[in-house]
């Protein structure tokens, strides 16, 4: 297990080369901001506080570039170990639940599901909050020691204090609202809400120390660092400033869940589809779940307890996101969880294990089949430059996670032509496996199967880099004569670009989403520039570039009064300068670089 997790999750360290456009250099870029200006409490973005999300995964991808320099790859090490470790953990607690084999099978299951590869593709805390979230579901079962087999049910409840505090470091409050909620429900199914002996198995007192030694400073140097403090407001009204803890409690936290958080810069999953697609997320080991369904979860002993918890844990994360915007990844602290009663029933359920067996081989089988199909249709199509000229964008649809899906064509496929074929190979596989009746050979091929393709699915990557990336232009904007840089829009559409080449930026019309309410924060850079501003420092004596969507070349022409250079472009975007003598003549991308004006 541990094998296929790290040729999974550490084989992705280094490829694809870049961090993406979006929230990925842009975490990249706080950490790496919180080493120059040495403030760990609150970073900073573009030299505007960045109040919205908890510090621990900066600090972790910080302390990776201490170790090994600040490069993309160190931002990674910190979620790919993260990666790994719930593997281990989802394998340790369900062998400590359900036996050694059904343990091994959890883990396999945790390893190779493509809600954990997909959702580990960015820069983002989930993986690890879900970390926390198994850590403390176990250390619960173990501190309620209800076989009485603990010799020291008192350290599990202090780990279970501990992984709340740090889950809560990781993401804010729903590192407690998920695990008590599980926990609360279980104990209430259970008949033992109200005894006096839970409670004190759970050692509180101790257990409540703990947790506020590792959570409260951070929170308590927050607020007291960017006053007004403890500002309960509950409103969200664009351009007033209420301080750190009004935005990072009050609108990160209640009126995200309420969906009236300000800025409203994203968009949420219906509701049937958020609950349903958590069996892709599990796929291959989603379609053992139905003989989950014959099990015992009577809590008579271990292996049907921790069942009914698994149940409780997971129906109260659904429950709970039903009456809150969504993401496709909000889901990802009840995989464990499901891994694990899918490995329950693979060693329980010869009958439904070789139901799912066959269903498993007939979508392997017509995957492949679509596959070659694909691969067939598309292998003689022209691709011509990167594959941002063969995408048809859809840019309302990039505030879900996975809204660059949509802007897929059949001519993009031709550039993923090897991709393509190790993913037809990689289904062969799993469909001959699945001929097999041996669980074992099954279980062996699928993983196998779902490593080769999350690698067909990272060489896909490479390919969309130029587009999901604008590392090429930083790379030419560092070669190029001293100049200030201005992005167009937001800072996030071009953080990739900040990250590479390390340097600031004015945003042109940029005061929206992530950085507009730290702009109102006192102190704040005056990042921030008009149409009119432009125009006045695009025509003076001083050298400027601008970096911007392709699609937007002739308004800014305008405004720039036709002194608009083509310094590169890629991927859809481009990058310009106020004066010829900024352009650099090479190629890039296989397009030619052109430097003349508009």
């Amino acid at each position: 297990m541990l094998a296929f997790a790290a040729v999974i999750f550490l084989g992705c360290i280094v490829s694809p080369p870049s961090l993406m456009d979006d929230v990925d250099a842009a975490h990249g870029q706080l950490a790496r901001n919180m080493i120059r200006t040495g403030d760990w409490v609150i970073p900073q973005l573009d030299g505007v506080p960045y109040m919205e999300k908890a510090p621990l995964p900066y600090w972790l991808i910080a302390i990776s570039y201490m170790i090994f320099g600040v490069h993309d790859w160190a931002a990674r090490i910190p979620f790919a170990l993260g990666s790994i470790l719930l593997c281990w953990v989802t394998m340790r607690y369900a062998r400590w639940a359900f036996g050694r084999r059904a343990g091994g099978y959890a883990g396999l299951a945790m390893a190779t599901c493509v809600g954990l590869f997909l959702f580990t593709r960015i820069l983002i805390p989930d993986v690890l909050v879900t970390l926390c979230v198994a850590v403390c579901f176990w250390a619960f079962q173990r501190a309620l020691n209800e076989d009485e087999e603990e010799a020291y049910p008192q350290r599990w409840a202090a780990a279970m204090a501990a992984s709340m505090a740090v889950g809560v470091l990781l993401k804010g409050l729903i590192a407690i609202v998920v695990p008590m909620g599980g926990i609360l429900l279980y104990l209430a199914l259970t008949g033992r809400l109200l005894r006096r002996e839970t409670w004190k198995r759970m050692h509180i007192v101790s257990g409540m120390a703990i947790f506020l030694a590792i959570a409260v400073p951070w929170h308590m140097m927050a607020t007291l660092r960017m006053p007004p403090h403890f500002d309960f407001t509950f409103k969200s009204v664009p351009g007033e400033y209420h301080g750190f803890f009004w935005f990072y409690f009050m609108n990160e936290h209640v009126l995200r869940f309420l969906g009236r958080r300000y800025p409203h810069d994203y968009n949420t999953v219906p509701l049937a589809l958020f609950w349903l697609l958590n069996l892709v997320w599990l796929f291959p080991w989603s379609l053992f779940l139905p003989a989950a369904v014959k099990l015992n979860y009577r809590p008579l002993f271990r292996g049907a307890s921790t069942r009914l918890l698994l149940l409780c844990w997971t129906g109260f994360l659904l429950l709970f996101f039903s009456f809150s915007t969504t993401q496709e990844y909000y889901s990802m602290p009840i995989y464990p969880a499901l891994a694990m009663l899918a490995a329950s029933a693979l060693d329980n359920e010869a009958k439904w294990t070789n139901v799912a067996r066959k269903v498993l081989g007939a979508i392997a089988s017509a995957a492949t089949v679509i596959l070659l199909a694909l691969w067939f249709k598309i292998r003689h199509l022209p691709t011509a430059g990167d594959i941002s000229h063969a995408l048809q964008q859809h840019p309302d649809a990039y505030t879900l996670s996975l809204g660059h899906m949509g802007d897929l064509t059949l001519g993009a496929f031709a550039y993923l032509r090897a991709p393509l074929l190790l993913a037809s190979i990689a289904f062969l596989i799993g469909a001959v496996g699945a001929l097999f009746r041996s669980g074992r050979y099954l279980l062996i091929t699928s993983a196998v199967m779902m490593a080769m393709f999350f690698h067909a699915s990272r060489m896909a990557l490479v390919t969309f880099d130029p587009y999901l990336s604008s590392r090429p232009l930083a790379k030419v904007l560092m070669v190029s004569p001293k100049g200030d840089l201005i992005v167009d829009g937001a800072y996030y559409p071009f953080s990739s670009v900040l990250f590479y080449a390390d340097r600031t930026a004015l945003l042109l019309n940029g005061r929206k989403t992530n950085l507009q309410y730290g702009s109102y924060a006192p102190g704040a850079a005056q990042a921030f520039i008009t149409d009119q501003q432009f125009q006045q420092l695009w025509s003076g004596s001083a050298r400027y570039y601008l970096v911007a969507e392709a699609g937007r070349t002739a308004e800014l022409a305008r405004l720039a009064g036709g002194r608009l250079y083509t310094i590169a472009e890629s991927g859809g975007k481009s990058l310009f300068c106020n004066s010829p003598s900024g352009a650099t003549a090479g190629t890039l991308s296989g397009r030619e670089i052109t430097h003349g004006p508009w």
